[in-house]
């Protein structure tokens, strides 16, 4: 009975849409006033399954994901070990790399859209100060908007990986580092073989979550293109949200949504047996 405060507003709000979510995937429904809902077994997921634009969207968002996850470690690894120094300032510094964060999505969109115009951008406007071509158009040419997208996520995304990574060093034992100078290990070495093993429970934790927070990534690819041009940009998120409400196919929409649900589930299986062997060992 003491639970039921907390608990009554996580199966409203959390538990009962997700399950709504999964029955509509099995039925036809669609947008309309009092229109006749359906139960259609997996047709969804048959229609879904020969779906080309879907099965290229999917392609997208792994891209989109594995590349901004694996470029926002290292460069949050490689600002977790400046912010780690006993630099001046650095308290300051801690302060600025935090910013992104504290920024809404859709904010930090339209900054970058307003950089990476093509005509009246910051951007462009450097390259063009320094000789280089500056008449590229970043979000609307089908070779640079996925990269210039890619760009803009692990920008924004890196502070949260930084502060995860910067309390990580904070604990390393700093004997261990001693004990591997007194043994002639230069700086190199010592991050290899001591920093980063001890970081590897963090690292583990941190780059899962950052694969599925951006494979779910919507607002701020939405803000940015839209999906394109020509489909480069269009997550999976980005196509679910189209069919549900650019053309109303609500049981379609969450038959997608279902299966990202079990992608995104099967991703944290893992991890959770990854952490259940880590605390064993």
């Amino acid at each position: 009975m003491l639970l039921l405060p907390a608990l009554i507003p996580v199966l409203l709000l959390s538990v009962y849409p997700l399950v709504h979510g999964i029955v509509l995937g099995f039925t036809d429904a669609q947008a309309g006033y009092n229109r006749p809902v359906h139960f259609n077994g997996i047709e969804n997921y048959a229609r879904l399954m020969s779906n080309e634009l879907f099965w290229s969207s999917f392609r997208v968002g792994v891209i989109w994901a594995l590349s901004v996850t694996v470029l926002q470690f290292l460069a949050a690894l490689g600002l977790a070990l400046l912010l780690n120094q006993n630099l001046r300032f650095r308290g300051a510094a801690r302060v600025l790399a935090l910013i992104p964060w504290a920024i809404p999505p859709v904010i930090i969109a339209i900054i970058w859209r307003l950089m990476l115009n093509p005509t009246a951008g910051p951007v462009n406007s450097a390259l063009a100060a320094v000789g280089l071509p500056h008449d590229i158009n970043w979000l609307g040419d089908p070779t640079f908007a996925l990269p210039a997208v890619i760009v803009v996520g692990v920008w924004a995304g890196m502070p949260q990986t930084t502060v995860v990574l910067l309390a990580g060093l904070q604990n390393v034992r700093s004997d261990l580092h001693e004990a591997a100078a007194l043994d002639g290990a230069g700086a190199l070495r010592r991050f290899w073989h001591v920093t980063l093993p001890s970081l590897r429970p963090v690292i583990f934790a941190i780059t899962t979550l950052d694969f599925i927070w951006n494979f779910n990534q919507f607002a701020l690819v939405y803000v940015l293109t839209a999906g394109g041009p020509g489909g480069q940009t269009m997550l999976p998120m980005l196509f679910a949200y189209n069919e549900a409400f650019k053309y109303g196919n609500f049981g379609y929409a969450s038959a997608m949504g279902n299966v990202m649900v079990v992608l995104i589930a099967l991703t944290l299986v893992f991890y959770l047996r990854h952490q259940a062997k880590e605390r064993q060992s």
